[in-house]
């Protein structure tokens, strides 16, 4: 019995004897491992503060960027702005020109009518005739229509009914 007894202390050494190698073998890879991993966590952290980095110049450019933006759609605000200004101004000056432009219309076909009105009928009616119908027209719309009336009588006939029709439009 002694001898079983031995044999099965005999073999529960060699059996730790065994583990024992094993666990050392174990902790030789978790060494090896947790070495590797140290490795791999400050590649990751080098990683890490490079990405902080390239975000923070990113932020910064994207800033310089908004800004120069802002800048540029102020200008261009402005110069909008400017450019209405003068449009309206340019409006209001040819408003101004338009005014001015039938003022002196209105004076000259005036001037004109006085001139016609003064006139002998034939000689006023000789010079119409010649002109343009509108032209005609419009002078003879400026005068009285006794004038008118006389004037036309010393017109040939059918320049007459012409310019009779145009000015019943």
């Amino acid at each position: 019995m002694q001898k079983i007894i031995f044999f099965m202390l005999l073999s529960i050494s060699l059996f730790a004897l065994q583990t024992s190698d094993k666990l050392f073998e174990c902790t030789e890879i978790f060494k090896e491992r947790k070495s590797e991993l140290l490795v791999e966590l400050e590649r990751i952290d080098e990683q890490k503060q490079a990405l902080s980095a390239l975000k923070i110049a990113t932020e910064d450019l994207l800033k310089k960027k908004e800004s120069a933006l802002s800048l540029k759609e102020e200008e261009v605000d402005a110069k909008l702005s400017e450019v209405r200004q003068k449009e309206k101004t340019i409006k209001e000056m040819l408003t101004k020109n338009e005014a001015i432009l039938k003022e002196l219309k209105s004076t000259k076909m005036s001037k004109i009518a006085q001139t016609f009105a003064k006139m002998k009928a034939g000689a006023a009616s000789s010079i119409l005739s010649d002109m343009d119908k509108n032209e005609a027209v419009s002078i003879l719309q400026s005068l009285k229509p006794k004038v008118v009336g006389k004037i036309l009588s010393k017109m040939d006939a059918k320049k007459a009914s012409e310019l009779t029709a145009l000015l019943s439009k």
